[in-house]
């Protein structure tokens, strides 16, 4: 019988991410040696990662790296459990993963994957050698780098076991800490896809304009009286959809778009990373 016990099993689990009779198996067959377990754990994973290739990668991390106030990085690492996503090994990586995005010149996803994080081997390389261990598919989903007058920058945590599955990053023209970190968290809570509605796609308006006058037609209102209804229904659309149109939550009687002007400040951009989410 092999020289190993229950809490060596979990041990190897912990340090690894891979299943429990996975770990099992591989002490079994290492006669106990946690190197030889690891080693063959990595080498069936690797076997395994065409297989993994797909399967949904719905949990994961955001991770934040702030370089200076004019300057930050968020990116999202995903796996496929919640095990994983709060494993030492999938914290340690995410938290690479980051320095290293925000290391790099490019903005641009396929770029910086393919940009040598060791010698001869790139980030999406490491990564998928990294799932190969783990056991379970890893994706470097996306990433934003905002370079600008002030960055401001809010992370959440779903669960209190869990890394932070939410992130958000904000650039204003000008430092206003108490207004970046508030619409941060207003952005974080209310999901804002648009700055302004002067950056909502003319195609997208016209969709909701054909939407709303075909719901006002349906409901048998008076002819004479649809555009006017139609333009409120659009508003209303921009009033959720558009940061500077939204309530603003610690003062829902005045807008974003009152608060930022009795700031003096700007939004240039922002950007809202949710696990899991679009």
């Amino acid at each position: 019988m092999a020289n190993f016990t229950a809490a060596d099993v979990k041990k190897l689990r912990d340090m690894t991410g891979a299943g429990m009779m996975d770990c099992k198996k591989a002490l079994t067959e290492a006669d106990g040696d946690f190197d030889k377990a690891v080693e063959a754990l990595r080498i069936k994973g690797a076997k395994s990662v065409d297989k993994r290739a797909g399967r949904t990668a719905g949990q994961g991390t955001v991770v934040l790296r702030q370089q200076g106030e004019g300057k930050a990085t968020l990116i999202e690492l995903n796996c496929e459990t919640d095990f994983v996503a709060k494993n030492s090994q999938f914290i340690e990586l995410a938290d690479q993963v980051a320095d290293f995005v925000a290391a790099q010149a490019s903005d641009d996803l396929a770029t910086v994957a393919a940009a040598e994080i060791e010698p001869g081997k790139s980030l999406q390389g490491y990564i998928e050698e990294k799932s190969a261990i783990i056991g379970e598919k890893l994706e470097f989903r996306r990433f934003a780098k905002f370079d600008g007058a002030f960055v401001s920058a809010y992370l959440h945590k779903s669960d209190p076991d869990l890394p932070p599955t939410m992130g958000v990053l904000i650039e204003l023209d000008k430092v206003d800490e108490e207004v970046g970190k508030d619409l941060a968290q207003q952005i974080a809570a209310m999901a804002p896809q648009y700055v302004s509605k002067d950056e909502v796609p003319a195609e997208v308006v016209e969709n909701e304009r054909r939407i709303a006058e075909q719901t006002t037609r349906e409901e048998g209102k008076p002819e004479q009286a649809i555009p006017k209804i139609v333009e409120g229904r659009l508003n209303g659309y921009f009033k959720d959809v558009t940061l500077l149109g939204q309530p603003f939550v610690k003062e829902n009687k005045k807008s974003v778009q009152q608060i930022v002007d009795a700031a003096g400040v700007t939004v240039k951009r922002f950007a809202r990373f949710k696990v899991g989410q679009a």
